[in-house]
């Protein structure tokens, strides 16, 4: 994986020395990007939090935070981070306090973050990544403002081995921990992003199954209540044989199939002759005549009942 925080327009808003220009060239502007991205990924955000919590049995739901205390005193915090989330969490710390002492020693101000740990619970979101992402652009700056001629030197498209390689060689322990754990929130966001993507896809599918067991049981319903009206009427013909049938050409042809329901139902299950009733008190027998009657009896009963 490449050193994506370097890549796409510039964040910086101005140069911070000249040894760096290549480099804070190309981060001019980002921080606008990413701010936009973050603004359109909110919404998204919190339709699919409302996914995972009807759908993901296993989804934490506790998303209060234990023993909260200022990132800048460094106090100790505690949040029920799910695996990848802790990892996450804390390379972003470690990458904090390595510059924060940097900035100190230099004098330097550092500059304001935008991301919240208790967000990473009950887990992470793209939202959330980015303004990791955001945070750690502007404490490059601090970086570049410290370290001019050693960071000249490093590649803007450096891959996670380059920037591990290049901090081996370095003898000062605070850059030194902020480059490995620049790399590791890389490595982090990563994973933290397949997971994300894993519990998408499983709500999504539950959603689907769930639509379609309720589309199953609404349709078993109208189809009991069909049944029940046609049988009412005692009409000679298999009810359930019928509406299971219209029902099995519906779900090609809805339009189709209620035509024919409503016209001619005998397509569906054949007309029972010998359940016809015969007229003047039985003195004249069922005729096939009589089977068209009533399938045209049928149809215009379907096309007026309701179920």
């Amino acid at each position: 994986m490449q050193g994506v925080f370097f890549k796409g327009d510039p964040m910086a808003e101005k140069p911070i020395v000249d040894v760096n220009q290549s480099i804070l060239s190309q981060l001019e502007n980002l921080d606008e990007e990413i701010q936009t991205s973050i603004n359109q990924n909110e919404e998204h955000d919190n339709e699919f939090d409302k996914l995972l919590n009807s759908f993901i049995e296993s989804e934490k739901e506790d998303d209060k935070a234990e023993n909260l205390s200022n990132i800048k005193d460094k106090e100790e915090k505690s949040y029920n981070y799910g695996d990848d989330e802790s990892e996450l969490a804390q390379a972003y710390q470690n990458f904090v306090d390595a510059v924060s002492t940097i900035a100190v020693m230099r004098e330097l101000e550092m500059p304001k973050r935008i991301f919240d740990p208790s967000r990473l619970v009950p887990n992470y979101k793209p939202s959330i990544g980015k303004k990791i992402v955001s945070d750690t652009l502007a404490c490059w700056d601090i970086l570049f403002a410290s370290y001019p001629e050693k960071l000249s030197n490093l590649s803007p498209n450096a891959t996670d081995e380059q920037f591990l390689n290049f901090a081996e060689g370095l003898s000062d322990q605070n850059l030194q921990l902020a480059i490995i754990s620049y790399v590791e929130i890389l490595i982090d966001i990563e994973n933290c992003e397949i997971s994300y993507e894993e519990r998408r896809l499983k709500a999504q599918r539950k959603r689907i199954e769930r639509a379609l067991y309720e589309e199953y049981q609404y349709r078993q319903e109208r189809k009991k209540r069909f049944i029940e009206a046609i049988e009412k009427k005692n009409f000679p013909i298999n009810a359930e044989r019928l509406i299971n049938n219209y029902f099995k050409t519906a779900s090609k042809d809805a339009k189709g199939a209620f035509e024919v329901l409503t016209t001619n139902p005998a397509v569906y299950a054949p007309i029972e002759n010998d359940k016809i009733k015969p007229r003047l008190f039985g003195l004249i027998k069922p005729k096939p005549k009589d089977g068209i009657r009533e399938n045209h009896r049928i149809g215009a009963y379907l096309k007026k009942v309701k179920a």
